[in-house]
């Protein structure tokens, strides 16, 4: 059986609506083993017919076997397959690719062989291929660097490198001086009788053609003559190769590496173009971590603010009662007590402070300057944890201690002490509330004011102990109404107690039975306006407000069914909003740096197509041994992606150092933010994919044949 069998072939090519006839039913055959020359003057279809036994072209009609397999019919694919399994190119041209060595070159189609070769192996092939044709201290030189003979070596090289067993040479001494022809024709006869290397000699010189075993003569697409005799030769052992035992394309990582190293070789040639097409996707990505982090750190400092100001803390109130059909408003009730706070903080797993308050109001008096404190509170010093006070300016704060005896002592807001004590230190001296002294021992650090507008440094804090049973007129527990007759005489005593808390004994009498039953001292009895709750985050606001009811509601024996004698509120409407707003104008912002990333991508996409068009004889070399649509398809999206990959890490950290400096420069608080880098690496990547995917389709759709002849 021949090695290559044609039989009745055609193939028309169509300009507009003319169908131009090329190959007009050319038969022939070759033996594996033949040195063959294809002899003809131009326009005789001789370079149609060669790229039709390569696989680089197929036929418009006709049967065309190789080594017993039929091909005029394989698929682009299958073809690419073929060509590197079988078939060796040596162009007229060379085709060297400029930007890479005469080894690199070599090694140019175990990119695309279909047998996984080692990279040592595949270097030591290459190296012993060189040797072979004479190029053995050339290894490191580009194609610029060598002269046209030693060009047309390395080609020679290159397409033995897969170890074909066809090899097609296209005028290869056309370009070359006599003498230089002379020895690429010596090394092809070489090749042909020790190796037993089937070759198809194309050439119009007859003193080339004079060193093959056959001359087909080819006149208007037809063959004309077929003179030879055939030699003694090496024949190679045909070995047969059935459908499931065929070597498929590998991959895996390594080919991917492959590639992306093939990419970046690419893109290295043009690295001011390559970096300026990636300046897009540096911008967009800069911009986009910066932002993210910037908003992250503005919004970790608005939530300090907020922790500030008391907005994540859980507020729980007395009930409302109502006389004749009229609500008398919240806390008209005096259902909360000392021992509800304690309950809370020791049974609700998700509270981590509180603090009971009693409201108070009055005139704070410090000599000849008084004030109203906007806020007059009497609790505990749990009341600094839970408001994140506990950094005093001045002092220390009061202790369980003070509130068990119902201490004078007394902490001030800023404002207190400026309206009071101008410029004088308030620690140690006595102010006075309701006519009863007190004494500073703390002064707050400044808070400014709260989300509304309130002065939060305009504050006095108490023992609550002290604001109930010594300040306020009205005592706690079940003491009667106002409207007691007993409400003057206990009222008077309470009075003399609150003017002298420290009195000797013998210096007032001595309280009656009567008047001792009634004291408001029994501790079991008290009752405070409301506490105040902090969990551990603002997360867990929603369970802690539910188990505080649901513990509060066992503690006040209320049934199913029944109202809550309190209630519980809480501040995350006012965290939502400012959440809502920053994240607002953080993505409003976020979508300019992705517009910035969309402008990256279509330059990105504006520079492979020219990148395409540049490159159109690469491709088609990349084809001609042995690269697939898919093949060419995979390295230009690659190098899209590298691009991308390559603009997103420069603008990781450019926008990492950006937000360095804003936290330095302009002192802005910024949070590093790994969502944001993921985001942006992941974003960049898809871009890659999205605007590098057409310029890479296009490339794979390319007619070999038209990519390398073009100009």
């Amino acid at each position: 059986m021949a090695f290559i069998e044609i039989r009745k072939l055609y193939k028309n090519y169509r300009r507009g609506n003319i169908e131009v006839p090329v190959l007009k039913g050319v038969t022939m055959s070759v033996d594996r083993g033949e040195m063959v020359a294809l002899m003809g003057s131009s326009g005789s279809g001789k370079t149609t017919l060669i790229n039709i036994i390569g696989t680089l072209d197929r036929p418009t009609s006709g049967d065309y076997s190789l080594d017993g397999e039929e091909v005029s019919d394989l698929p682009i694919a299958e073809r690419a397959l073929l060509r590197s399994r079988k078939i060796g190119f040596v162009f007229q041209n060379f085709n060297l690719l400029p930007r890479l060595t005469a080894l690199e070159n070599v090694l140019l189609p175990t990119s695309y062989a279909s047998k996984a070769t080692g990279d040592d192996q595949g270097r030591a092939r290459a190296r012993a291929l060189l040797e072979r044709v004479g190029l053995g201290d050339r290894f490191d030189h580009e194609p610029a660097r060598l002269s046209g003979g030693e060009q047309q070596r390395v080609a020679i090289a290159r397409a033995l490198m897969n170890r074909c067993d066809l090899l097609i040479a296209d005028e290869p001494t056309g370009n070359l001086d006599s003498e230089t022809g002379e020895e690429i024709l010596g090394l092809f006869r070489q090749l042909n009788v020790q190796d037993g290397l089937t070759i198809v000699l194309v050439t119009h010189d007859p003193i080339v053609a004079t060193h093959a075993d056959r001359i087909i003569r080819m006149r208007d697409g037809l063959v004309i003559d077929d003179e030879g005799a055939i030699g003694p030769r090496v024949v190679r052992p045909a070995v047969a190769e059935s459908p499931s035992s065929r070597p498929r394309r590998r991959g895996g990582l390594r080919e991917l590496a492959r590639t992306s190293i093939t990419a970046v070789r690419s893109l290295r040639r043009n690295a001011l173009r390559s970096a300026l097409t990636t300046l897009g996707i540096i911008i967009g990505v800069a911009s986009l971590i910066a932002i993210a982090e910037v908003g992250k750190g503005a919004w970790v400092a608005i939530r300090e603010i907020l922790t500030k100001m008391g907005v994540d803390n859980v507020l729980v109130q007395a009930g409302a009662a109502s006389r004749n059909g009229v609500s008398l408003g919240s806390g008209s009730i005096k259902t909360l007590t000392p021992e509800d706070a304690e309950a809370i903080l020791r049974e609700c797993p998700s509270v981590v402070s509180m603090a009971p308050i009693v409201y108070g109001r009055g005139q704070v008096v410090r000599g000849g300057r008084n004030w109203v404190p906007t806020s007059f509170f009497g609790t505990t010093p749990g009341y600094l944890r839970v408001r994140d006070w506990d950094d005093m300016a001045e002092g220390e704060a009061f202790s369980d201690q003070d509130v068990r005896d119902g201490g004078m002592v007394c902490i001030l807001g800023h404002t207190l002490v400026r309206e009071l004590f101008a410029d004088e230190s308030p620690l140690g001296q006595e102010i006075t509330v309701h006519d009863v002294p007190l004494r500073v021992i703390g002064v707050l650090r400044r808070k400014g004011a709260d989300i509304v507008g309130e002065d939060q440094d305009d504050i006095l804090l108490v023992p609550w102990t002290t604001v109930k049973y010594r300040i306020s007129a009205v005592a706690s527990g079940d003491i009667g109404s106002v409207d007691s007759p007993l409400h003057d005489e206990a009222d008077q005593i309470n009075m003399l107690r609150r003017r002298y808390p420290r009195s000797e004994p013998g210096l007032f009498p001595v309280f009656s039975a009567t008047q001792q039953i009634d004291s408001p001292r029994l501790g079991r009895l008290s009752n405070v306006d409301s506490i105040l709750v902090r969990t551990a985050s603002t997360d867990e606001i929603p369970a802690s407000m539910e188990q505080i009811r649901l513990l509060l509601r066992e503690r006040h024996r209320i049934g199913p069914g029944r109202d809550d004698d309190f209630a519980v509120k809480d501040f995350t409407e006012v965290i939502e909003a400012v959440r809502g707003t920053v994240g607002l104008v953080a993505g409003l912002l976020v979508c300019v740096a992705l517009i910035s990333l969309v402008v990256g991508g279509v330059g990105i996409m504006n520079i492979m197509l020219v990148s395409v068009t540049e490159r159109y004889r690469e491709i088609g070399l990349r084809m001609a041994v042995g690269g697939r649509p898919n093949d060419i398809l995979r390295q230009f999206l690659v190098e899209a992606i590298v691009l991308c990959i390559l603009g997103g890490a420069v603008g990781i950290l450019v926008g990492r150092g950006s937000s360095v400096l804003v936290r330095l420069l302009a002192h802005w608080p910024t949070e590093p933010s790994p969502l944001a880098i993921l985001a942006a690496v992941s974003i960049s990547i898809t871009i890659g994919v999205i605007f590098g995917y057409y310029p890479a389709y296009k490339a794979s759709r390319l007619d070999p044949i038209e990519a390398l002849r073009y100009e």
